[in-house]
Parts: C-alpha cells; sequence; structure tokens
C-alpha cells in the first residue's frame, strides 16, 4: 500500500510539474530559447503573475533567468564566490557585515541595474541577503 501511495505522489508531482511549465507563457518561452540557445534542463517556474523563472544549465553550470509573460528578459543569476566579487564589493561588504558568515554569492546581470552582485550570510540566527553595485554601493534587488 505504501508502495502505490509513493508512486501515485511521484506520478502527481511530475503532472503538477509538467502542467505548470506548459502554463508558461510562449513569449518567455520564445525569448529564453533565443538569448541562451545551448540550455539544457530547463525547469519553468512562476515567480508572479507576469514573472516566469527558468531554471537551466549551460556548461555544467546552474543558472536561473526570469523573463516577463510578454517575453521581456528581466535578469540572469549565475553563481559565483566571495574571491570573484570586484575588491570594492567584497571591502565594502567585510565593512558593513564583520563576523558574518557568508553562505552563497550570485551575480545578477539585470535588465535595469546592470550587473549586481548578492551575498547570502547567515547572521546569528537569520539568513540574509544584501546586493551590491560593481563599485561596492550597497542597493536593494
Amino acid at each position: 500500500m505504501k508502495k502505490i501511495i509513493f508512486v501515485a505522489m511521484v506520478l502527481i508531482c511530475a503532472y503538477a510539474t509538467s502542467f505548470a511549465q506548459s502554463k508558461t507563457p510562449v513569449a518567455a518561452t520564445t525569448a529564453f530559447s533565443k538569448k541562451f540557445p545551448d540550455a539544457t534542463n530547463v525547469k519553468w517556474g512562476k515567480e508572479n503573475p507576469h514573472n516566469y523563472e527558468a531554471e537551466f544549465q549551460s556548461k555544467g553550470i546552474t543558472y536561473s533567468a526570469n523573463f516577463s509573460d510578454t517575453g521581456e528578459w528581466l535578469e540572469t543569476e549565475s553563481p559565483s564566490t566571495f574571491n570573484q566579487l570586484p575588491e570594492k564589493v567584497q571591502q565594502a561588504f567585510n565593512l558593513a557585515h564583520k563576523g558574518a558568515t557568508v553562505k552563497a554569492v550570485a551575480q545578477i546581470e539585470t535588465s535595469k541595474q546592470g550587473t549586481i552582485y548578492e551575498v547570502e550570510m547567515k547572521q546569528g540566527v537569520k539568513t540574509i541577503e544584501v546586493f551590491y553595485k560593481p563599485d561596492g554601493t550597497e542597493t536593494k534587488e
């Protein structure tokens, strides 16, 4: 009986995932295919009523890219390391967040702000995300 329930749950999850992907607007998937022709293992999700996110791989690296329902590219996020951040960003972070433990770093290319950097950190029991411009200025995403 447990195996039947498990198999049913797997099938329901697979159906729900394919249903969500089939609901991604054609304009978004078309724009994605043009911008990332070498993408593999693409999985779509809905960020909000007008924003769709594709998680995918390219050259062995996992990325995410957001597109509007009309096909406008909004941003692409790629993993990074603290040491790969511009020196000014590293300095600004170290000054503002002494003692914080860095959990993850990402480079975000945006259609409106250009390049920004995200640093996810552990401060006490909280996990916090902070964003920086290449010149080290802290910003909102």
